[in-house]
């Protein structure tokens, strides 16, 4: 189910190519924690040993668990944009280019 649509963000999805649930239940606020010292300011910035980074966030698309990666951990940190796109391939998870467009009622949203 990967998709070449242009984007901003990739979606790893908690589903193997072969349709199977990725285990352990956690995978995606574990690997999103381990990517939490990759951010804007750095690991030193304040609240960053208590926070996600903005550029790796655990979510829930279409039932499964994801954890949306910006391109942006790409720009600042090759080494870890690698390591979460190895974790992806490594354990056969589906990627999915795409840009996480904001609730209609998320400030920002709509015209």
């Amino acid at each position: 189910m990967a998709s070449t649509l242009p984007g901003n963000q990739v979606f790893i999805r908690g589903v193997t190519r072969d349709g199977r649930s990725f285990r352990p239940s956690d995978w995606a606020e574990r690997l999103a924690g381990v990517m939490a010292q990759f951010r804007p300011g750095g690991a030193a910035a304040r609240g960053s040993h208590i926070a996600y980074s903005p550029w790796c966030v655990p979510t829930t698309l279409d039932g499964a668990k994801c954890v949306v990666v910006h391109h942006a951990l790409r720009d600042h940190e090759p080494m870890a944009w690698d390591f979460v796109m190895n974790f992806a391939r490594d354990n056969e998870l589906q990627v999915i280019e795409a840009c996480l467009l904001p609730a209609a009622d998320e400030p920002g949203a709509g015209a």
